[in-house]
């Protein structure tokens, strides 16, 4: 069996959630509902007459499919192997999507899979500089005295 690689699972977590704030901020626009409206109605002006929280969803989660799913160019660099920089830029998305009410399912994946970086972060993983990879062993070749 093969050892289980968290920041690939938290990978996916991250992606699935990001497609699901996506959807979430579409629905969105269309019936505009502040998850958080049964405790106050101060929160009502973040969505309607301007829908100031779905595109802000919007935005964050198309941000959180590009940086899990990078482009050439961008894969590699230091922004993209940080998991220090997930686990702070993800929290404000998960806060964003928690306060959309088409958003708490994203906001609990979210929070799922920064735990995850978290415990791959906590164990020394890294990210590779090209998704999907393995870390390249450090050390003498194999065979070789």
């Amino acid at each position: 069996m093969g050892k289980l690689i968290k920041n690939h699972w938290a990978r996916l977590i991250i992606i699935t959630a990001s497609i699901y704030q996506i959807a979430a901020s579409i629905q969105g626009f269309f019936w505009p509902k502040v998850f958080w409206d049964f405790v106050t109605k101060n929160l009502d002006g973040a969505v309607k007459p301007v829908p100031v929280l779905q595109i802000l969803n919007l935005l964050l989660g198309i941000f959180g499919v590009a940086w899990e799913l990078p482009l050439k160019y961008f894969a590699g660099t230091m922004i993209h192997r940080s998991i220090e920089a997930r686990l702070v830029i993800y929290p404000l998305s998960a806060l964003a999507a928690a306060l959309l009410y088409q958003g708490t399912n994203p906001a609990l994946y979210y929070l799922i899979g920064m735990g995850v970086y978290f415990w791959g972060y906590s164990e020394g993983e890294v990210v590779c500089s090209e998704p999907w990879t393995l870390p390249k062993k450090s050390g003498r070749a194999r065979g070789v005295v």
